[in-house]
């Protein structure tokens, strides 16, 4: 595997800090985080929960604005941006997979995959070609009219990965992609996503609390109390 680590930086995080209010109370869920992440790189964040994993994700993703520090992604300042320009970065750079898969069941495998595409100016025939490559490259070309109700679990999340990669987005960030799946479910979509990441090029940052999912990254970040606590590459060299 390529040592992508050592590539130019695609995400960059300088003194990134993240506090919620709630009533008179602040919560603190990110201190003072530095993190370079290389362009083409599969990487996975860990911790316990409440440890800021989520939320950094969210910052990356351009879901979350930091309350302080700056979130350089693919060449932008994104927590400068406005929100209608966010909504457009987003859409441009960002592919998301979470968990719950986020389908809609009134639609079929088509019709979600396509929903990205609607906000974009492209000829109905653009956007059939791409929703059918999406869905050929997750091995469910045979699925196109099926709804939510007739998938697998596994079969599921593929559509919401054809959904996330349908725009050919430069980030792809993925929150516990395999929390709700079978293990023979679960590996079919890190090979997936090692795929996209091998074959596509694409940057994948994966939040994730199953330890063999995390061995498909080339690199593991360990978060504990809103602090990276240490990097794991996977030749085993531990950085603190």
């Amino acid at each position: 595997m390529s040592d992508a680590a050592d590539g130019k930086p695609i995400i960059q995080l300088r003194g990134v800090r993240k506090v919620y209010r709630r009533d008179q109370q602040e919560i603190p869920v990110l201190d003072g985080i530095d993190l370079d992440i290389a362009e083409r790189s599969f990487e996975a964040l860990m911790g316990p929960s409440g440890s800021g994993k989520t939320t950094l994700l969210n910052l990356i993703a351009g879901i979350d604005r930091p309350t302080a520090g700056s979130v350089k992604v693919a060449g932008t300042e994104i927590q400068t941006l406005s929100e209608g320009d966010l909504a457009s970065w987003r859409a441009r750079y960002v592919g998301f997979i979470f968990q719950q898969y986020n389908l809609l069941p009134v639609l079929t495998a088509f019709q979600n995959v396509e929903l990205p595409l609607l906000l974009a100016k492209l000829p109905r025939a653009e956007r059939r070609r791409r929703v059918e490559t999406a869905l050929r490259v997750v091995g469910l070309a045979d699925r196109t009219e099926h709804y939510p109700r007739q998938l697998s679990g596994g079969q599921e999340q593929r559509v919401a990965i054809a959904r996330a990669i349908v725009t050919d987005p430069t980030i792809i960030v993925a929150d516990e992609p395999t929390g709700d799946l079978d293990r023979k479910s679960g590996e079919e979509v890190l090979t997936l996503l090692d795929l996209l990441h091998r074959e596509f090029g694409k940057t994948i940052v994966m939040v994730t609390h199953d330890p063999q999912a995390a061995e498909r990254a080339e690199i593991i970040r360990k978060l504990d109390k809103g602090a990276l606590a240490a990097t794991e590459r996977r030749a085993g060299e531990i950085e603190r």
